[in-house]
């Protein structure tokens, strides 16, 4: 289906971006295109004024925060993200999560930024950066706001990123010897997911959440709690794991059931804390 007629406008500047956005009633940011253009041929949204992020390089940049944070733009692609050195430092589960996105011309395009602002309950990286505790850099008219993933994602196509604001960069902490970990059950091989799970292992204990199973990423908080004392062997895992899947509520269609979901939420959530812990330094 061809798109419906719509205006078109591609800033030089993120506040010139910013100033289009909230001064156009309906406009959308276009980043990487992977999901708006195809909702747009479908007629599900159809929005007056598309604003084309292309030309904004400083949201394609990864660096170093003042504070040792890492910081991704929000232009920043699947593809960028996987080849940086920076991230292969602070984070390389980042890359490889982002290699196991869509297919090349899908991670070519595809963007971080337009990840997680879709916020759709099958991406990849939101439960991921749960987990890391990143944070997300919103910038709008009346200045720049900093926010928690605990508050960024608010429902499904839902984020904290507000009329005539624009996400501008994710920050995640350096792993600091800790160990990550990503595990879950896709449609094909690099097919969306049926439910996934992000650990990370560090000195502070346990972080686990789980993608796919409603409409933001869950943290598994009873397993965290129940692994606080340090004991990561797989026994000890999956006893935390057991009663996981019966405390969520994951809807049912065509990929799976479910009491199928939730079984998958323990295997997968199992299967994140291990390779997190096998991966933690020191150990």
């Amino acid at each position: 289906m061809l798109l419906r007629e719509v205006e078109y406008a591609r800033p030089s500047t993120v506040d010139e971006a910013i100033a289009l956005l909230a001064g156009n009633e309906g406009a959308r940011a276009l980043a990487g295109g992977q999901t708006l253009v195809n909702v747009m041929k479908a007629r599900v949204t159809s929005p007056d004024v598309l604003v084309d992020l292309a030309d904004l390089s400083e949201l394609r940049e990864i660096g170093f925060g003042p504070d040792g944070r890492l910081e991704i733009g929000a232009m920043v692609t699947y593809t960028q993200l996987g080849a940086s050195s920076e991230v292969d430092v602070a984070r390389p589960i980042l890359a490889e999560v982002a290699a196991t996105i869509g297919d090349v011309q899908v991670r070519n395009r595809g963007t971080v930024g337009g990840n997680v602002c879709v916020s759709d309950p099958t991406n990849h990286l939101p439960p991921l950066l749960a987990v890391l505790g990143a944070t997300f850099t919103i910038r709008g008219d009346d200045g720049e706001r900093v926010i928690d993933a605990g508050d960024f994602f608010r429902g499904v196509y839902q984020t904290a990123v507000g009329e005539g604001e624009l996400l501008t960069k994710v920050s995640v902490p350096p792993s600091s010897g800790a160990g990550d970990g990503f595990a879950g059950l896709t449609i094909g091989k690099h097919g969306t997911y049926v439910v996934n799970a992000a650990a990370s292992v560090s000195d502070d204990g346990v972080r686990v959440a789980i993608g796919c199973v409603g409409a933001t990423p869950i943290r598994a908080t009873a397993m965290e709690e129940q692994l606080a004392g340090g004991d990561l062997s797989e026994d000890a895992v999956r006893a935390a794991a057991e009663g996981l899947g019966a405390s969520l509520d994951p809807p049912g269609d065509v990929h799976g059931s479910a009491d199928y979901r939730r079984h998958l939420a323990e295997v997968s959530a199992v299967r994140a804390v291990l390779q997190a812990a096998a991966r933690r330094k020191g150990t």
